[in-house]
């Protein structure tokens, strides 16, 4: 009787020992995930970066060259590291700064098959000089006008424009402009809100559920956002609109794809705002390697539609782990003092204690330091 129970535990041992085995032969390696998820879906998880420095757009004596020589890209890697910073050495931008090295394409931009995004159309021609006839205005009476400074093309020296104090004739999201009226004259960035969609510079943390997908984007300087992707259902009506479009995505075969709408006219890229269409297309290659691919088009933009495409590499999740939500603050308690500050200079120069504010240029050596 007791060596028929010693067979049976030997035997019960043996059978559980089996069992660990296999389901551990099932489980992936450390940092590696499945190859799909719990809903059948192909893995995308993770956090993804495109850890090369590659330029929109080709250089147009590169032609139809789609990747560069090592000569070339030697070549972007010097340049780079010559290029003198935009504030002074140590300063706050500095020190959040990332250097790439060169990668292998010419450009990210890889339809058209030269490399360049398709011409603009009339009409957003004439935004663009409506935009910069503006911009120019504001600096009539600076010293960049003055110098005739680039930044002042087009325009000339001479005393405050009574259209200073007008109403903006378009939603300022591109940069500073050199008036300080309110918030809204401030770039997006002083104001933590420079994420856009598309964004091709920082990581994206990708996660999926059975139903949608979270991509959450980091776009430099905490500046980031989170974009939501229904796998079900349809865009919205057109009058409603989003900073970040609506997006919905759909499986085809091993590649996710997701098509944006219903975009905001207040958050344009590359000038093209709430008739912008994307049309993104990702796909795992390897445990290492996401293949990301984005068509782009907006007929009162541009004469024809473009795509670019990005190899984007796993990043370590437990490097990275602090990392899961943007960290910009500043703009949030600088802006009132900034503002604050340019009142002051208004009510020095009222009772003929200052120079006008109208003076004064964003552009100019001595405005970096204020």
């Amino acid at each position: 009787m007791r060596r028929r129970l010693l067979e049976l535990l030997g035997a019960a041992t043996l059978l559980a020992t089996v069992t660990v085995l296999l389901q551990l032969a099932a489980v992936p390696v450390s940092g590696q995930a499945p190859d799909t998820t719990a809903w059948g879906h192909p893995n995308l998880e993770g956090i993804w970066l495109d850890v090369y420095s590659t330029p929109l757009e080709r250089d147009p004596a590169i032609g139809e060259r789609e990747f560069a020589t090592e000569e070339e890209r030697a070549a972007r890697n010097q340049a780079a590291l010559a290029r003198p910073p935009v504030l002074p050495s140590g300063a706050y931008n500095t020190v959040y700064t990332s250097a790439r090295p060169a990668g292998p394409r010419t450009s990210l931009v890889v339809d058209p098959p030269d490399g360049r995004i398709p011409a603009l159309t009339p009409e957003q021609v004439r935004r663009n000089e409506i935009e910069q006839e503006w911009r120019v205005m504001l600096l009539r009476n600076t010293e960049t006008c003055r110098s005739q400074a680039p930044q002042c093309a087009g325009g000339e020296y001479g005393p405050p424009s009574p259209r200073r104090y007008e109403t903006t004739p378009y939603y300022n999201t591109r940069g500073r402009m050199n008036r300080h009226d309110g918030p809204e004259d401030q770039s997006l960035g002083d104001r933590c809100m420079s994420g856009r969609t598309p964004d091709l510079n920082g990581f994206r943390r990708i996660v999926q559920g059975e139903n949608s997908i979270a991509i959450a984007y980091d776009t430099g300087q905490g500046q980031g956002f989170q974009r939501m992707v229904n796998l079900s259902g349809n865009h919205p009506p057109s009058h409603i609109r989003l900073r970040h479009g609506d997006s919905r995505g759909r499986w085809e075969g091993d590649t996710l794809v997701i098509e944006t709408t219903n975009f905001s006219h207040k958050f344009p890229f590359q000038g093209s705002a709430e008739n912008r269409r994307l049309v993104e297309r990702y796909t795992r290659v390897d445990d290492e390697t996401l293949d990301y691919e984005m068509t782009i088009e907006d007929p009162t933009v541009w004469v024809a539609p473009w795509t670019l495409r990005q190899e984007l590499t796993r990043q370590s999740d437990q490097q990275n782990r602090i990392y899961y939500e943007p960290r910009c603050h500043e703009g949030n308690y600088g802006l009132p003092a900034l503002l604050l500050g340019y009142r002051l200079d208004d009510q020095a120069f009222a009772e003929g204690r200052g120079p006008d504010p109208a003076s004064f240029s964003i552009y100019d050596a001595d405005a970096l330091q204020r």
